[in-house]
């Protein structure tokens, strides 16, 4: 991806997004940009007009770490934001003179070991994952298995939670919150691509999903990223109905850019019952498979 139009186009897209009441400034109606003026953002970030135009036009190489803080600051960042903004910069100082892309590389193989699947495993109260930043499901208990039944029943998904979000028709019925998972999907991939500008089939990812699909393009345009380790999602699963379920996301410290998450209910709750269905269906389905086998 080209590191000097992400850069462009994520600090456009966050000046437009603060308005000059949120920062105390005098907004009025003749305004023609929405959000800051460029003006005001180098205000804000005490520096010069023309320096700041040099780094909202994409040249973040060299750019010190005092200067990215001011940034964050005057553009209101949070904690996903800031480090989005550091690991362009990151990239912008390995790009070389003439501003050219490196190579993109092809993502290495990740097997699990087999302590995680063991880890896995053992969860059997709830749903069990490990992800990549390009929502692949690399490993997964079994509940976990039977809870993403369509991602699974599609090879077309090849197992990606946004190739199932945003091209399978079952996630609109899995996902009753559709919109909010799509915004969540794009977030963490934009994150990725953030983090890992060169990775190959991240690039070929985004290029499929913005051909085949309107819906994640216009998110993909709107530069969001988002760390997404806690909160409380709803599903409509096929064969047990509504689960309300809170989540924990664990990133790896063995395999950086990994992440584990499990899924649980809030004990005495229906959402619980429906798991313990969830785990009876699943291990009728794998005795019927055995037995056709």
């Amino acid at each position: 991806m080209d590191n000097r139009e992400e850069v462009r186009e994520f600090l456009t897209s966050r000046r437009a997004k603060i308005t000059p009441d949120q920062v105390g400034l005098p907004g009025g109606s003749r305004r023609r940009v929405p959000g800051l003026r460029r003006s005001e953002v180098a205000a804000l970030a005490d520096m010069s007009v023309e320096y700041y135009s040099k780094l909202e036009r994409g040249d973040l190489a060299g750019v010190s770490p005092g200067v990215l803080e001011a940034l964050a600051r005057a553009l209101r960042l949070d904690d996903a934001e800031r480090s989005h903004l550091v690991n362009l910069a990151q990239a912008a100082d390995g790009s070389d003179a003439l501003s050219r892309p490196r190579r993109r590389t092809a993502t290495q193989q990740w097997t699990p070991h087999r302590s995680l699947q063991w880890t896995l495993d053992a969860v059997t109260a709830g749903p069990a994952f490990v992800r990549n930043g390009r929502m692949d499901v690399l490993a997964a208990n079994q509940l976990f298995r039977a809870f993403y039944t369509d991602l699974y029943a599609t090879p077309g998904n090849q197992e990606n939670l946004a190739r199932f979000t945003f091209l399978d028709s079952a996630a609109r019925r899995f996902y009753p919150d559709w919109d909010s998972f799509a915004d969540i999907t794009v977030a963490i991939v934009r994150t990725e691509a953030g983090r890992n500008p060169h990775d190959k089939d991240l690039h070929d990812l985004v290029g499929e999903l913005s051909t085949r699909s309107d819906e994640f393009r216009t998110r993909w345009g709107a530069h969001n990223v988002r760390h997404h380790s806690t909160g409380t999602k709803h599903f409509h699963h096929h064969a047990v109905g509504d689960l309300s379920l809170a989540f924990e996301g664990l990133d790896m410290a063995s395999a950086p850019g990994l992440n584990l998450t499990i899924y649980t209910a809030e004990p005495g709750s229906p959402s619980e019952e429906g798991l313990r269905l969830l785990a009876t269906w699943a291990a009728t389905q794998d005795t019927e498979r055995s037995a056709a086998s």
